[in-house]
């Protein structure tokens, strides 16, 4: 796959297409849910409740971080995450907007 141009669409663009991705994968939905319903928690718990590999998880978990939905403490080799409620309030506003405006374009 090529290199993608993300300077030439807007920032409103690139921020909803980034954090589609993190819903795009049912692990990473799963990721989401599980860290949503708890005070903080360890990398290693995400695995034990998801399932997968730790490098899986790891992974997922960087695709998460890069839309900014995460944030998290580090204690030695331990990461503790929680969900950025005011990154993902964000996004939930972008994303009302884009689909208020696609509604009024519809016919």
């Amino acid at each position: 796959m090529g290199v993608s141009k993300l300077e030439i669409y807007p920032q409103y663009v690139n921020d909803i297409a980034q954090i589609a991705k993190v819903f795009s994968h049912p692990a990473r939905v799963a990721i989401m849910q599980y860290i949503s319903t708890q005070e903080s928690c360890i990398c290693n718990d995400i695995v034990e409740e998801i399932g997968l590999s730790q490098s899986t998880i790891s992974q997922h978990l960087k695709v998460i971080n890069n839309a900014g939905l995460l944030k998290g403490t580090f204690e030695g080799k331990s990461v503790c995450y929680c969900i950025d409620i005011e990154r993902f309030e964000m996004f939930q506003k972008i994303v009302d907007t884009f689909f208020n405006r696609t509604k009024q374009n519809c016919c």
